[in-house]
């Protein structure tokens, strides 16, 4: 297929609409089922490269859950242990397979985000992982192959209309590429950029220690924010990104949002919401959004009065600020990667809140003294990069 037509584009209003290639040879995808869109195929390219990076990076298999051009959650796949099985709903599936350990994790960081998405894995699609794929709301996959098993499950998926997308794994693009804004052409080298371990080699901390696991997990957050719409930044911990902060302005609103969305997804760890009764008619995204509710500060809009007799088959206690306060104390080893260098200390004393031990960034502030001043206050690991990640 050289080229093809779509519905329109960003909005309904954008007519005509369609992808294809410049030099008039063949689109690297095939469409499988459905018929997807602009922003659908936005995400699956973008989700794809996220993908095809974290597995060469780790040598696991990886999942990314993209929405409106960044990603919601990406991760490897390794184990899960029966409180995330629990949190991410997948505790009556049985044992998974690595790659669908991969997509569990990537959506389960911030379910509320992944809600619609679009998922891109870095392997072939197996049965496993599109049992779990089949039962969630989402728009599409784009993977570099299917079990034929796995295919027929997700034809069935959205009344037979659900997005499936093949991608040629040995697809490599021109150095160059250029898009159009206003009816100006835009062109740049493509970006390339292998990120390794080599990133991680120049330690400017009192504290030079980044064990094996925060370096995979440091990996993750970098290759993740390569794809992310900046200014950004992801906390990482366990091989999968546990908040991601996307195009904000000012980049503590970057770390406060990722840090609260990192906080969420440990607070859904707590004794106090893994035992929430829950209706049995309630569904999982209405069991999300009620958690979401519960553990933010307004908790009264499902436990009131005419509230919480729609949701749960007792009242919960208020899970308190002090019990929230000591439970976030909990966690610890949290890696942190930011796409460009952070101009204030502020930024370190919120990280430091959600658990961050180690961190990379590019460096260059003028505050950089400041910045290696909070890390050491804190023991901190930190790494300048010296390599700067913005992607819009």
């Amino acid at each position: 297929m050289k080229e093809m037509e779509l519905k329109y584009g960003c909005n309904p209003n954008q007519k005509p609409s369609r992808v294809f290639m410049e030099d008039g040879g063949e689109l690297p995808i095939t469409v499988l089922n459905g018929r997807p869109g602009y922003i659908n195929l936005l995400d699956a390219l973008n989700g794809w490269q996220l993908v095809k990076e974290l597995k060469a990076a780790t040598g696991l298999p990886a999942a990314t859950s993209f929405k409106h051009v960044s990603p919601a959650g990406a991760a490897v796949g390794l184990p899960l242990s029966e409180v995330l099985r629990k949190i991410y709903w997948v505790d009556d599936l049985g044992e998974l397979s690595a790659l669908a350990c991969a997509y569990a994790r990537a959506r389960g960081a911030d379910r509320m985000s992944s809600f619609g998405d679009f998922i891109s894995l870095s392997d072939i699609c197996d049965v496993d992982t599109a049992r779990l794929i089949k039962r969630e709301v989402s728009d599409g996959v784009i993977a570099p192959g299917y079990e034929p098993e796995a295919l027929a499950i997700l034809k069935e998926k959205k009344n037979g209309n659900y997005n499936v997308i093949q991608i040629d794994e040995a697809y490599i693009p021109e150095p160059v590429e250029r898009k159009q804004v206003f009816g100006v052409t835009f062109e740049q080298g493509r970006n390339s950029l292998e990120i390794n371990r080599d990133l991680l080699a120049n330690i400017v901390t009192e504290n030079r220690e980044i064990p094996e696991a925060a370096q995979i997990d440091l990996m993750i957050s970098l290759i993740t924010l390569k794809y992310t719409q900046s200014n950004s930044v992801c906390y990482v911990k366990d091989g999968q990104a546990i908040g991601i902060g996307a195009g904000q302005q000012s980049r503590v609103h970057c770390t406060r949002l990722a840090g609260q969305k990192a906080d969420n997804w440990y607070l859904r760890q707590a004794p106090q919401v893994l035992s929430l009764p829950f209706a049995d008619r309630i569904k999982r995204a209405d069991r999300d959004n009620a958690i979401d509710v519960y553990i933010g500060d307004e908790y009264m809009d499902v436990l009131a009065d005419g509230a919480w007799e729609k949701i749960f088959t007792e009242k919960p206690p208020v899970f308190t600020k002090e019990e929230k306060k000591e439970w976030l104390s909990k966690l610890t080893g949290v890696s942190l990667g930011s796409d460009a260098f952070f101009p204030f200390g502020d930024n370190i004393e919120r990280a430091h809140k959600s658990g961050v031990q180690y961190i990379a960034q590019p460096g260059g502030s003028v505050r950089d003294d400041n910045v290696i001043g909070v890390c050491n206050k804190y023991h901190m690991a930190m790494a300048f990069t010296g390599i700067r990640l913005f992607h819009h």
